[in-house]
């Protein structure tokens, strides 16, 4: 493998520092030490804000999972939508009230949705969220999955605004009582159906999935949400059990040594909410490093990967990279440099040390939303998506899902997307769960407002206290959040 620019990493051997991440960010200043004067950076954020402000049901705050296709909506689609309310806010997109008005209308939905058994006719069960909601009942789309997972994700929403809107007004005080009975209803024991590691999920007609969060991926959250839960609490068990699986996920890859996931949302999805920056856990005080700083060498590696294209793909190079779950132009077995090579639809492409998936389709959020781990290679790569596709990538809402320009088979039936003559397969969608960590990940590089609110929030504290996290901001007096735009 090719090896990255990046600074040296540190070797599993070298004693603990739980600064090193915070020199990587004094480093990235000195990249961009005016992080709000790059018209490119506002432009890409306020279009992919706009994606969850003009395409919400505005009855119900549920926000679909892709548009323009006629789509059911995504719980953890939702919670990127309040996320990015409090984004919009902060950059005067939109006004505080107008975003307070949003978020209430959304958690009151979301609130009294009903819960239960049943296999129709509810929203979910023990406080957890379906997977998939229809738009405008909110109730179970067909028979998706009540997820875990994607709760949390919606969960990571809820208490940001909860957090967020801590003024003496009576929407702001409903928000945050709202948002507290959301969160305390979750049964994440009741989760736990293999003790003491959490379920995928559940369905009514056939019981608990045959998957449990194992491993290292986007569930960090998950399981910090989990133990710092006022209500139904795990054990800190299940943390040890949790990083007990991290066992063949650490090695090297793409000239940099870091804890792996293949598709790269699982190294940004947990960062969107929480600061890593300076907090260790047993695991990555064993390492010498933390998770921010991990997710750094993860961007690297991809980049790296797109380098060095061991496939021989079209358009794979310093600037166009990352792998990410993502649409795709077809399932289909094509003719491509003389070889039979597989391509896809929706999937979870990767490029990490234990999993590779390559069908040549790059998705823009797997770079964009690491800007703030590695502004020096992203935003260059910003940049290049524009410059190279123009108009046809982006447009009203940012960037367009995915690219493929290596599929150019005109006579294949593709599922969503184009061709574009001389750019190969372009999507036709957005995607809520990709668009989501594009906006909060450039404001969070910007100002870091999403980091430094949930930091107040006593529940992330106490979860990653009793994950064993110290450190960092973890060992300083909670600080107030100073806003940008503190209009009423």
């Amino acid at each position: 493998m090719i090896a990255t620019t990046a600074p040296p990493i540190a070797s599993g051997s070298e004693a603990p520092n739980p600064d090193v991440a915070n020199v990587v960010v004094e480093r990235s200043r000195s990249v961009a030490p005016d992080r709000d004067a790059d018209p490119v950076l506002n432009n890409l954020e306020r279009r992919t804000f706009r994606y969850f402000w003009n395409t919400t049901n505005r009855q119900n705050g549920l926000v679909p999972d892709r548009y323009p296709s006629p789509s059911f909506s995504s719980i953890a689609a939702t919670g990127f939508g309040l996320t990015a309310y409090v984004a919009g806010a902060e950059r005067g997109y939109v006004s505080r009230t107008q975003a307070r008005l949003r978020v209430l209308r959304t958690l009151r939905f979301l609130e009294q949705l009903p819960q239960g058994p049943d296999e129709t006719g509810v929203a979910g069960y023990k406080g957890f969220f379906y997977h998939f909601l229809d738009m405008q009942t909110g109730h179970r789309y067909q028979t998706t999955e009540l997820s875990t997972v994607d709760t949390a994700l919606l969960l990571g929403g809820v208490l940001l605004c909860q957090t967020y809107f801590d003024r003496d007004h009576a929407q702001e005080r409903e928000i945050r009582e709202i948002a507290d009975r959301i969160y305390g209803r979750v049964d994440w024991v009741w989760s736990q159906n293999r003790p003491p590691i959490i379920s995928h999920g559940w369905r009514p007609e056939t019981g608990f999935l045959r998957h449990d969060w194992r491993g290292y991926n986007e569930a960090m959250l998950l399981y910090i949400l989990a133990l710092g839960s006022p209500t139904h609490p795990v054990e800190p068990d299940a943390w040890k059990e949790w990083l007990r699986t991290y066992k063949n996920h650490w090695g090297e890859f793409g000239g940099q040594e870091f804890l792996s996931f293949g598709p790269h949302f699982g190294h940004q999805y947990s960062h969107v909410w929480i600061d890593f920056r300076g907090i260790q856990d047993e695991f990555m005080r064993s390492k010498g490093i933390d998770y921010f700083e991990n997710s750094r060498r993860a961007t690297y590696a991809q980049r790296a990967y797109a380098i060095e294209n061991p496939m021989r793909w079209r358009g794979y190079d310093s600037e166009i990279w990352g792998l990410s779950a993502s649409d795709g132009p077809a399932d289909t077995v094509q003719i491509f440099n003389n070889e039979e090579r597989g391509f896809f639809t929706y999937a979870a492409r990767a490029a990490a040390a234990p999993q590779l998936v390559d069908d040549g389709t790059i998705a823009p959020t797997a770079a964009v939303a690491s800007i703030a781990f590695a502004p020096e290679i992203v935003i260059p790569t910003i940049r290049a998506f524009r410059a190279r596709f123009g108009e046809n990538l982006y447009q009203r809402y940012g960037f367009l899902d995915s690219v493929n320009q290596s599929f150019t088979f005109t006579d294949v039936p593709l599922r969503h997307g184009r061709i574009v003559e001389g750019l190969g397969w372009i999507a036709g969608d957005y995607l809520g769960i990709d668009q989501g960590p594009i906006v909060a990940m450039i404001e969070n590089y910007r100002s870091e407002v999403i980091w430094r609110t949930m930091q107040r929030n006593p529940y992330i504290r106490r979860g990653l206290e009793r994950a064993g996290f110290t450190g960092g901001w973890l060992s300083q007096p909670t600080a107030p959040v100073t806003t940008t735009n503190p209009g009423s």
